[in-house]
């Protein structure tokens, strides 16, 4: 079985973590603080694509019931919802496969659910992990050699890093994983982005405790809790929380345990533990006594040696906060050390290997943004979230007829979901694009659609490379991709949870004090 044999090659990649590289912080003014945002390392081809992109989906349908107040899908449907990607029904296999066939290769048969959720237990949950180890210990010369010829034959046909199809540099960033490391920032209050695998998500450095010790830190604007894993945590999988840095009484003198228990849940796992207070350095600005959370426990989501940051930064508003403290922008802010509790992003795609992501507390970086096309609107969520009003959505300059929406702007989420009749009318006007059955849609890997969002008055459009998220075969990068824009059951008919694969194509920040958001054209 095609399918099989291809699934088992990617489960016999998962291989390397590489550890992360510190940025340094640069210099501070205007009333702002800057850091450097790292790239996460962690290869995603140990997963087949249909069964990655049900995570996420999962993961963005959790996300989005819990900012907007509704009721979360179960664990049932949840399992359900993977469940059923696991079977390619007759009409999608032959839609995922038609270009294979064009080149007389056989019809790939779904693979058995059991071996598949199997395989995904391993990868993601840690589950056997001696055992899984050994076993990839053994296959490494084999799996080395087969990703090798695979990025030579997709070279091959595919020389210019330019050209049609799914980006070389992505293919080879999603199955090598990895941190690619951001370049020191230039403005003053920023941290560099470092980016994992190929743009899974961003990371920056920060100092915790005494004496300080570094902390690679999920930036997150669709969260409102700060939390790192402390020195006595335990995994829900079973013994620590993996290879991470912690924080506790035996690493730092100023740790106070207020006592006072916190915990919060995640599309993609969950934390509980302490509040704390200790001392926070974000890029030379120092919050000592600082409140937040460490966690005692953490879902494998977390714990998992795979798992390339040490905690999370929620930068969302605190009204949201599950600990009831300020976010770390806003103790900056009341401390006076930024002038106003601004966060603005710039995330940047490995494709384009400017490594140039940055997130920047205090204020806009100028440097990255064109000024005349700065938009601000209204922060129209109540309960915390960023949320503005998403006037039009076009494909190729065509509008789509679906106003009235709005859009949650979340850094912490990796594709675009929408409603299923929103996301139905984007894939049709997109020359090739066919559903899966699933909620998800293929795409052809040459497309030259362009998608674009409009907020504010300014129309935003989406890179086509950000519309690939993965291609159907890893050998055929000028056949089929799964597309980063999937439909979901989120609630309303009109709201949209915007992530990553937009986010890219636009300069963000948000300003707790205003209550508003700003978007821009990057230069």
């Amino acid at each position: 079985m095609q399918l099989g044999l291809q699934f088992s090659a990617l489960l016999a990649s998962f291989l390397v973590i590489l550890s992360g590289v510190e940025a340094a912080p640069t210099m501070k003014r205007g009333g702002m603080v800057t850091l450097p945002l790292k790239r996460i390392t962690q290869a995603r081809d140990d997963i087949h694509p249909q069964v990655l992109l049900q995570q996420h989906i999962n993961r963005g349908l959790k996300r989005h019931a819990r900012m907007t107040g509704r009721t979360e899908p179960s664990a049932r449907e949840l399992r359900d919802n993977l469940h059923k990607r696991l079977y390619i029904p007759a009409g999608g296999r032959k839609s995922v496969s038609k270009r294979f066939n064009r080149q007389g290769m056989n019809t790939p048969t779904a693979p058995v659910a059991g071996e598949l959720l199997a395989a995904h237990s391993f990868a993601r949950k840690g589950k056997g992990k001696g055992k899984a180890k050994g076993a990839a210990a053994a296959g490494a010369a084999g799996a080395a050699a087969a990703a090798a010829g695979a990025a030579g034959a997709a070279a091959a046909s595919n020389s210019s890093n330019t050209g049609p199809g799914f980006s070389e540099i992505d293919a080879a960033a999603q199955q090598n994983g990895g941190l690619t490391v951001a370049n020191t920032p230039t403005t003053g209050n920023s941290l560099g982005l470092d980016i994992e695998a190929n743009d899974v998500g961003y990371i920056a450095t920060v100092q915790l405790g005494t004496p300080p010790q570094d902390f690679k830190i999920l930036m997150d604007s669709g969260s409102a809790d700060f939390w790192v894993g402390g020195e006595q945590c335990q995994s829900e999988g079973g013994g620590g929380c993996g290879n991470h840095t912690f924080l506790g009484t035996q690493s730092s003198s100023s740790f106070v345990d207020t006592g006072n228990p916190f915990q919060v849940t995640y599309g993609s796992g969950e934390v509980a533990g302490n509040i704390i207070t200790d001392n926070v350095n974000i890029a030379g600005l120092a919050l000592n006594a600082h409140t937040f959370g460490v966690a005692q426990t953490e879902s494998v989501d977390f714990s998992s040696d795979s798992v390339p940051f040490d905690g999370l930064m929620g930068l969302a508003q605190s009204t949201l906060s599950e600990q009831q403290t300020l976010t770390p922008v806003e103790s900056l802010a009341k401390a006076g050390l930024i002038s106003d509790a601004i966060t603005s992003f710039k995330i940047s795609r490995v494709a384009d290997q400017k490594n140039d992501g940055e997130v920047t507390f205090g204020g806009l970086d100028s440097t990255k943004f064109d000024a005349n096309s700065l938009v601000t609107f209204a922060n129209v969520n109540k309960q915390g979230f960023w949320e503005g009003a998403m006037a039009a959505v076009t494909v190729n300059g065509q509008d789509l007829g679906l106003q009235g929406r709005t859009a949650i702007l979340d850094t912490g989420t990796t594709l675009v979901i929408a409603p299923p009749s929103d996301a139905a009318a984007v894939h049709a006007a997109i020359p090739g694009a066919q559903s899966d059955g699933q909620g998800g849609f293929t795409i052809p890997c040459t497309t030259t659609a362009s998608v674009a969002l409009t907020f504010g008055g300014q129309s935003f459009a989406i890179d086509t490379r950000d519309l690939l998220f993965a291609p159907v075969d890893a050998n055929d990068l000028t056949g089929d991709c799964v597309s980063g824009i999937s439909s979901g059951q989120i609630g309303g008919a009109t709201e949209w949870l915007v992530g990553d694969v937009f986010l890219k194509n636009a300069y963000f920040s948000t300003d707790v004090g205003q209550n508003q958001i700003s978007l821009a054209t990057l230069v």
